[in-house]
């Protein structure tokens, strides 16, 4: 972490962990689960239960469903599952903190609308459910609507993360997105814009 430019804080077990958490005003918060003393689900659930919205990526070897629901369901933003490369974790920790600098702004294009602070998408009056990196994505071309966007401005915001020119991930992802945005309706919101990138607009069908 000291290497990518951040200066953590280490807590060796949950209560000290929560005591820390609860009386600095730290950017985000990194949790394991299996914290001596306190898990890092309850150290999560008595922050929110103080106020406390600094955003929270629980860390876990629990892959289970169930595991990841309660972690989310304790107030957590994120969920990274052991082991993991320390780029995705990075990448994680950078769409949190994007996301928490960001306003408040409803973002709108054609009939889709995402609410940054309730993370709530939802098209033609259908909620969707988006993983943190389809979010990140939609949230960008959103945020962009109307202006193309080369393939190296994409990945560079949304992963940061050299990809040494295979950057087929993201075409698996607007591929993700499109299944869940623009199926079922009339008209596309993301457009691709052949041999630079992608656009996100409002074309009538």
């Amino acid at each position: 972490m000291l290497e990518a430019g951040y200066a953590p804080q280490v807590a060796e077990d949950g209560l000290t962990g929560y005591h820390l958490a609860k009386s600095n005003p730290f950017d985000l918060i990194l949790l394991d689960v299996m914290l001596p003393g306190l898990t890092g689900f309850e150290v999560c659930r008595r922050l929110r239960g103080d106020g406390i919205s600094t955003p929270i990526l629980i860390l876990t070897a629990k892959d289970l469903l169930d595991d990841k629901v309660m972690g989310l369901d304790s107030g957590a933003d994120d969920y990274l599952v052991k082991p993991f490369q320390v780029a995705e974790l990075l990448a994680r920790v950078r769409a949190l903190l994007r996301r928490r600098n960001l306003g408040t702004t409803s973002l709108k294009v054609g009939d889709l609308t995402l609410e940054p602070t309730s993370r709530q998408i939802v098209r033609g009056g259908k909620a969707i459910s988006l993983s943190a990196t389809e979010y990140a994505l939609l949230e960008y071309l959103m945020r962009n609507a109307g202006r193309v966007l080369t393939r190296a401005m994409i990945l560079q915001h949304v992963w940061q993360y050299d990809f040494d020119g295979n950057d087929k991930v993201l075409d698996v992802y607007i591929s993700y997105l499109r299944r869940k945005i623009d199926r079922g309706h009339q008209n596309s919101l993301i457009q691709t814009v052949r041999g630079v990138g992608y656009c996100m607009e409002n074309i009538d069908a």
